[in-house]
């Protein structure tokens, strides 16, 4: 451990100051130092990436940092991130699968012993947090007998994302801490706190700036803070009888969302709750217990693969992109908010539109995304003076990349091509945002064929992670590379895929929501058929999906590929054209198939013929394995990212290329087979099935 004998000092790095205090890099994942008063400061700065990890060695070397403190107590300890980022994003999850080759209980004794040593310590242990504090970061700061929030601090725990429950302590130190009813809703859905929310709940103890924290920690430290201890309602919990009827409940409302068989993770939770809540020595072994059983789940496994996904579309996605400035062309509904999300991400952005109100309503709309992206009203103000709005398109000659979000018709996309010719700057691209058409349709249309490419957003773009990337034979290699870190640098997973009816997700969507329709068509309730899909482990039916896609384009998207596939598509229904022609056209417009008068329908109902679920599914899997003969991806892996981000297909499964490999290739197969002598040759098996 280091010392330094000289006051706090402000570490200057990127464009963040943090308080650090007198600390000193001694290379490894801790530093530290004391000042003249006494105080000890502990900052974690682990590894390349911007932001901590705990890791193994996190925990090993904060338990050499504990052997010396034990040794010669201080006054106080200050414990923070050194990264501008944030402090930690969790447990380093490349480390799991070893976890449960080592001995995965053992491990989390050893993390446990540690967490403790730091709880017990008998001096004020403050924690201070910018960023998010998530999973093992966050029981790492709920170790500390304070929490200092810096303004935009999160905390939370996202392990039910992975099929996990916390793991080192944070299911017995959180109810402890806040109303236990609130703590299992943290634990259970995986959300996040935010610096309000985590004040109100008593997460945090002080919410400042970053220039106040040398003070907040004197506060604290000199006894000039006072908190609530715990309510009426947490000692109530401390009677099995109040356990056991809240977990009722938490069960009912958790199989809604998270039915155990597909999910056990947060069933697991609530049971150790249940059993254990009054205990927290017994709560902490079968925690451990517990999480070692989980990590050997296949749902565990999955969830993880899920995350490594994420992963390999994030890192392809670094690097300079060169586009600091942005113009959309068309403030409808996407291009609104592909304009509003680069804002907000950091991009000087115009928007562009032949009527002035719909960017009247961009700008409201942009004002709303940035309430819900959890912007303070300094970061609103920037985000929008980085949108301008543009009637007459002066932004083209400035920007560095046109994105064209304009109707889903090639007359007039070819119209607004012309029109740009001779405007753009010779370096800078062009992308359309068309979810259907093939760009060797519109190139010859481009002012240049080599700088144009496909950025298909997904509605909502703010909301919606995935982008996919469409090259044509003309596309210059460059012009990808950019356009995937400009994914990037907005914080969305880039997929890059080959021109294709369709592309990806609308060729492997489509004849899911078209089978619907044929199933309707055959006196299917839609309530039973979006059940079934939903029992499967997809988060919409095939139904409400269409509706929350809109009908109308769901209509043009396959009539669309129905012309431009060797294989058929399933006959358009003629109630789908009639919804259309009657303006009933899903979501949008207040009435589809379904009302959405109050908000998203939740169907609930059982029956239905017995190969519904194949129907539905399997036609999907037969398109993505199309899609890998065909080159349209690069491989299975970047299909099963594309589809769960895009479509949020049962994550649980690990994607469709996933599951089918589960299931059994041949067994697909055969399926098929039976499908379509029953029904037809839409369910005809791909010939890249043989190949798998």
């Amino acid at each position: 451990m280091t010392h330094s004998t000289h006051g706090p000092v402000l570490h200057h790095l990127g464009k963040t100051k943090l308080e650090l205090g007198p600390v000193v890099t001694d290379g490894g994942p801790w530093s530290s130092g004391k000042t003249e008063d006494g105080i000890l400061w502990l900052v974690l700065d682990h590894g390349e990436s911007a932001l901590n990890t705990v890791s193994r060695e996190v925990i090993e070397g904060l338990s050499t940092e504990l052997d010396h403190i034990e040794k010669d107590m201080p006054r106080a300890i200050v414990i923070r991130s050194g990264k501008p980022a944030g402090f930690a994003a969790g447990a380093d999850i490349s480390g799991f699968d070893a976890m449960g080759d080592e001995g995965a209980v053992d491990l989390l004794r050893q993390g446990h012993a540690v967490l403790d040593r730091l709880a017990a310590l008998n001096c004020p242990t403050i924690c201070i947090v910018h960023g998010a504090a998530l999973g093992a970061g966050f029981e790492i700061a709920l170790a500390c007998d304070w929490r200092i929030a810096v303004e935009g601090a999160s905390f939370g725990f996202p392990e039910v994302q992975l099929g996990l429950h916390p793991g080192l302590g944070g299911t017995f130190r959180l109810p402890a801490l806040i109303d236990p009813t609130e703590a299992m809703t943290l634990m259970l859905t995986g959300k996040t706190a935010h610096t309000k929310k985590a004040k109100q709940l008593g997460i945090a103890d002080i919410v400042t700036e970053e220039r106040h924290i040398a003070a907040a920690v004197a506060a604290v430290v000199d006894g000039k803070i006072d908190r609530d201890g715990p309510g009426l309602k947490a000692r109530a919990f401390g009677f099995e009888t109040a356990r056991n009827l809240a977990a009722r409940q938490m069960r009912s409302k958790t199989e809604k969302k998270a039915p155990k068989a597909h999910y056990p993770a947060p069933h697991a939770l609530i049971d150790l709750w249940e059993m254990h809540g009054d205990d927290p020595e017994a709560m902490q072994n079968a925690e451990i217990e517990s999480f070692a059983q989980l990590l050997d789940t296949d749902t565990s496994k999955n969830l993880r693969r899920v995350f490594f996904l994420r992963q390999a579309l994030k890192d392809d996605a670094r690097g300079d992109d060169g586009i600091s400035h942005l113009h959309v062309i068309g403030a409808g509904a996407m291009g609104a908010e592909i304009a509003a999300w680069a804002a907000i991400k950091g991009k000087t952005v115009t928007l562009g539109d032949l009527d002035l109100d719909p960017l009247g309503k961009a700008i409201k709309q942009a004002r709303d995304i940035c309430k819900d992206a959890h912007l303070n009203s300094q970061e609103t103000r920037d985000a929008l003076d980085r949108l301008m709005p543009d009637p007459k398109g002066y932004g083209i000659a400035r920007a560095d990349l046109v994105i064209e979000a304009g109707p889903e018709t090639a007359d007039v996309k070819e119209k607004i091509y012309a029109g740009l010719k001779g405007r753009m700057k010779e370096s800078a691209l062009l992308a359309s945002n068309t979810s259907s058409l093939k760009l060797t349709t519109l190139r010859d249309a481009a002012p240049n064929a080599a700088q144009f490419a496909g950025l298909h957003f997904f509605n909502p773009v703010s909301k919606m992670q995935l982008v996919e990337i469409i090259h044509h034979d003309s596309t210059d290699d460059d012009v990808i590379r950019r356009l995937t870190a400009f994914c990037g640098s907005i914080d969305r997973l880039p997929v890059r895929l080959a021109d294709y009816p369709g592309f990806l997700v609308n060729r492997a969507l489509t004849p899911y929501l078209m089978e619907a329709m044929v199933l309707m068509d055959e006196g299917v309730p839609k309530e039973v058929i979006d059940s079934a899909a939903i029992a499967f482990g997809m988060p919409l039916g095939p139904v409400a999906l269409s509706d929350q896609v809109g009908l109308d384009v769901c209509l043009h998207v396959a009539e669309s590929l129905k012309d431009n596939l060797d294989k058929p598509m399933p006959e358009i229904s003629a109630r789908l054209r009639e919804k259309v022609e009657a303006g009933e056209t899903g979501k949008k417009a207040g009435q589809g198939f379904y009302s959405w008068s109050h908000g998203t329908p939740k169907p609930d109902a059982s029956g239905g013929p017995d190969d519904l679920t194949d129907r539905l599914i399997l036609p999907m899997l037969d398109a993505c394995v199309e899609c890998l003969r065909n080159g349209v991806a690069h491989d299975v892996d970047d299909i099963d990212g594309a589809m769960i981000f895009a479509t949020g297909f049962a994550p649980f499964r690990g994607g469709p290329m996933h599951y089918a490999r589960s299931r059994g290739y041949a067994a697909i197969q055969d399926r098929l087979k039976e499908l379509e002598t029953e029904y037809g040759p839409r369910f005809r098996p791909d010939p890249g099935w043989k190949g798998l």
